[in-house]
């Protein structure tokens, strides 16, 4: 039987801010996670707990420092490779609070992306033919194309443009950083869709979130209790509906 090489692999993840006062402080406190091909990880944890901080480092968001452990990509330490390099080899961070970029539209925006991505320079038209191809797949208006980057976007509209880079730039590790975050709940049932279509067994996804509610329509492989910067305890899909029972406060016993 062969064996599968995870996609990500974090062992014994320790990190810190960079600078400032904080930097002495430690966020990740030895962090453990296996996620292999095919599969999708919740990762849920309150507000404070480290999870954004997670998803920072493991994207080389230079504001933090590794002060021990190491990250597997494919098999390979990329620990301390920058962030392009880590974007260019099919990793993707969905942002918690997606930037606007006034006089850049998001099909400008996607071209330049997947040119990074792949190295390969599609014509305009090229492009736009994928990207409405994408977008027809997503159940998106073709007009979204060429408004700019997230200005005057709504909470859910912003939310779903990152779910249409995810479609065109095809990574083989997406990140979702609290993707549910503001969205009503139409809003949060397309998105839970566009990522239901990105599924794939080639593909893995890291799902950060706060609540069980994403996880009614984004049905995960495995569940982890994040607090205190550790992982705390897995499970499967079982784990999130005793978190949305019973709290946060029956997992605060581990760490005293």
């Amino acid at each position: 039987m062969t064996q599968t090489t995870p996609i990500l692999q974090i062992e014994n993840l320790h990190a810190s801010p960079l600078h400032g006062s904080a930097s002495d402080v430690e966020i990740l406190k030895g962090v453990n996670l296996t996620i292999n091909p095919g599969e999708i990880h919740a990762l849920m944890g309150p507000n404070g707990s480290g999870k954004s901080t997670l998803a920072s480092v493991l994207m080389g968001n230079p504001v933090y420092r590794v002060t021990e452990g190491r990250i597997l990509y494919k098999g390979e330490d990329i620990t301390k490779a920058l962030p392009t390099d880590r974007g260019a080899a099919g990793m993707f961070l969905a942002f918690q609070h997606p930037e606007s970029i006034p006089g850049v539209s998001v099909i400008q925006f996607l071209r330049q992306a997947l040119s990074n991505r792949t190295g390969v320079n599609l014509t305009v038209l090229e492009l736009r033919l994928k990207v409405m191809d994408a977008m027809k797949e997503l159940g998106m208006e073709s007009s979204f194309a060429d408004r700019y980057l997230n200005e005057g976007f709504s909470g859910g509209e912003r939310k779903r443009n990152e779910v249409l880079q995810m479609a065109v730039l095809e990574p083989e590790l997406a990140i979702l950083d609290e993707t549910d975050s503001g969205l009503d709940i139409d809003a949060l049932r397309i998105v839970a869709d566009g990522i239901n279509k990105l599924t794939s067994p080639d593909r893995g996804f890291l799902i950060i979130t706060h609540y069980q509610r994403l996880l009614d329509y984004v049905t995960p492989h495995h569940v982890h209790i994040f607090m205190d910067g550790r992982v705390l305890e897995s499970g499967g899909p079982e784990l999130a509906i005793k978190l949305e029972e019973e709290g946060y406060d029956s997992f605060r016993a581990v760490l005293t």
